[in-house]
């Protein structure tokens, strides 16, 4: 079966060779682009020409509604406005994107948006982030001349993850493309009439009563706060200048090389160092990897695949570490949830071993310790409010953080993140492998997995080549086969929801596979729905090559790694020896898994 048919989550499309090409004029100068340029929009991009949008969103969303894109075009001797990004690329047409009648009319068509929005721009979220904020700076707007009535709609925030405000919503329906043509959801669509129309769920439902994964991938591409995280930022400041509570911090790999882009570096700068310092001077008492728990992970569920080929358990064995594929498996293919790897993710592991572990290596009380997760993700605020989430009556983890929120914790601090200096995690629970670090990007749990899973089958020697290039980039889904003593494995890799969909119907049309890696987001926590947002997203390329650069310096953080392999980590062994006895053990499987099974899961409204 083909892997890239119209494969909105990859990076890697096909070379044209001797590509038409299509010649035109704008702003009366002669330009030449390939002949399967979509828009006007797109080949005045590729010449040079900046053309603003709000609503249209290369290859995923080009519905001509915001009206911005707005250019001249020149047909039978006469000029008329057209919307630039559904307007086709035609031989010898005229275009002009830069005179007055074109600037006066996207003025006015901005001021329209402006006179229906929520304008406290001081207050919101994304304030210095918001698209309809630059545009108005961009395009010069001073004044809105319109008046006219506004929205007064509730304020959506009864769930753990994501908040929904309809007054800021300029209906360009982007989050209605993702989650249909991106992620295969299709939770959004027009709700209401006329004036009245906002873009929400089915019957204005709460997400949590909908079909919703929790990605996040909407709030990325959201060019307003419309949606947003919820956020848990006060929270955490009240529990870490609470005398009683000791606070533990966690980070998942993703963000040590996308935290920064929040203080303006480069997209893949590995700030790690500096982002244990900067929670230290925040006030959290403990700072501990993520990356810790990858490795513990990347063990149990590599014993587990081991114990599933001996026949206990079903095959294939599908990853658990992406909260938002274990809704949708959930939701949309619930015959496969006893096929889900038992494994808590190694943010809910890691929780888990602070509040019972830690918290006995050095007498402290479970219910004085609150552990605060820093994740690429939204999905993981949902995760850590199931209320199967507990271990030993105390919840696992009791906060998350997304990138975002944490760059705004360090603004808010007044710490100059550029100047701090590079500190360590602490031990035990902050030492980690390479193999760890992978969990961050598409195919990098399956490679950790697969490098253990040699070591642990008795007989098997670890190749000298460690490095599974069959399971890295971007493609939509990557298969492979690994041969661990007589056993040959077939696997796969998949990341967004949408290709998770291509890959479990090939499974249920009964396509064999031994071991299966699903990532929710596309890129895998590299393009968390909690990363920082960059305007520029709203290209195509620009967003693919966002996730390249962190993903390639989650590679370079393993290779340059003393120690890649998760069952050589030192802390990880003595973990097993001093409390955990060995993998799949009665207190391993108390602490470090879940059973899926069962669930109702419509029922559950996972609240906050």
């Amino acid at each position: 079966m083909p892997q890239n048919i119209h494969d909105f989550n990859t990076m890697e499309r096909p070379i044209q060779v001797d590509q038409p090409k299509v010649s035109l004029w704008i702003n009366n100068k002669e330009v030449t682009v390939p002949a399967g340029t979509p828009n006007l929009l797109e080949a005045a991009r590729a010449t040079g020409t900046e053309i603003p949008s709000l609503c249209y969103l290369q290859d995923i969303n080009a519905a001509g509604s915001c009206r911005i894109c707005l250019v001249e075009v020149e047909s039978g001797g006469r000029r008329s406005l057209q919307a630039s990004c559904v307007y086709p690329v035609q031989e010898g047409l005229k275009v002009f994107t830069n005179t007055p009648r074109v600037r006066r009319a996207r003025k006015r068509m901005l001021e329209l948006l402006l006179s229906e929005h929520d304008l406290d721009c001081v207050n919101c979220i994304k304030n210095r982030n918001c698209e309809l904020q630059k545009l108005a700076g961009d395009l010069g707007v001073r004044e809105i001349r319109l008046t006219g009535e506004r929205l007064n709609l509730p304020i959506q925030n009864k769930n753990a993850f994501i908040v929904r405000d309809y007054n800021k919503c300029i209906k360009c329906r982007r989050c209605e493309a993702i989650c249909k043509k991106v992620q295969d959801v299709n939770v959004y669509s027009a709700q209401k009439r006329g004036f009245n129309t906002v873009i929400a769920p089915a019957f204005m439902r709460d997400l949590t009563e909908s079909d919703c994964i929790a990605c996040g991938q909407c709030l990325q591409y959201c060019p307003t706060a419309a949606l947003a995280e919820k956020e848990y930022i006060q929270d955490v400041w009240d529990a870490i200048e609470d005398p009683q509570k000791i606070v533990v911090a966690q980070t998942a790999p993703a963000a040590q090389v996308s935290l920064g882009e929040m203080f303006g570096m480069p997209p893949g700068t590995i700030v790690t160092g500096k982002m244990v310092s900067a929670l230290r001077r925040i006030g959290f008492d403990y700072v501990f990897s993520t990356v810790f728990a990858a490795d513990l992970t990347v063990i149990e569920e590599a014993s587990e695949l081991l114990e599933r080929l001996k026949g206990n358990g079903k095959l294939p064995l599908i990853s658990s570490c992406s909260p938002g594929w274990v809704r949708y498996c959930e939701k949309f293919f619930p015959e496969y949830v006893d096929n889900l790897s038992t494994c808590k993710s190694p943010q809910e592991m890691l929780g888990a071993l602070v509040k019972t572990y830690f918290a006995e290596k050095n007498n402290f009380d479970p219910n004085q310790l609150v552990v605060v997760a820093v994740m690429p993700c939204t999905a993981k605020k949902f995760e850590a409010a199931r209320p199967e989430m507990v271990t030993r009556g105390t919840r696992d983890v009791d906060f998350v953080l997304t990138v975002r929120e944490l760059g705004r914790m360090i603004r808010e601090a007044g710490i100059r993140f550029d100047d701090l200096p590079d500190e360590d995690f602490d031990e035990s629970l902050g030492i980690s492998t390479g193999a760890g670090t992978l969990f961050g990007t598409t195919g990098g749990v399956m490679e950790a997995a697969i490098r253990t899973a040699f070591a642990l089958f008795e007989g098997t020697k670890m190749p000298r080549r460690i490095n599974f290039k069959d399971l890295r980039g971007m493609r939509g889904m990557k298969e492979a086969t690994v041969k661990i003593g007589d056993e040959t494995l077939r696997i796969a890799v998949a990341h967004g929801t949408r290709n998770a969909r291509r890959l479990m119907e090939r499974v249920k049309a009964g396509e064999k596979f031994h071991f299966i890696e699903i990532m929710g987001c596309p890129g895998g926590c590299v393009g968390g729905g909690g990363q920082p947002i960059s305007i520029e997203q709203r290209s195509r390329k620009k967003s693919e090559e966002l996730r390249r650069h962190r993903a390639k310096a989650l590679y370079s953080i393993d290779i340059n790694k003393k120690n890649r392999l998760a069952h050589e980590n030192p802390a990880v062994k003595e973990l097993y020896k001093q409390f955990l006895g060995h993998p799949l053990s009665k207190k391993a499987k108390e602490i470090l898994h879940i059973n899926y099974k069962n669930k109702e899961i419509n029922k559950n409204k996972f609240l906050h």
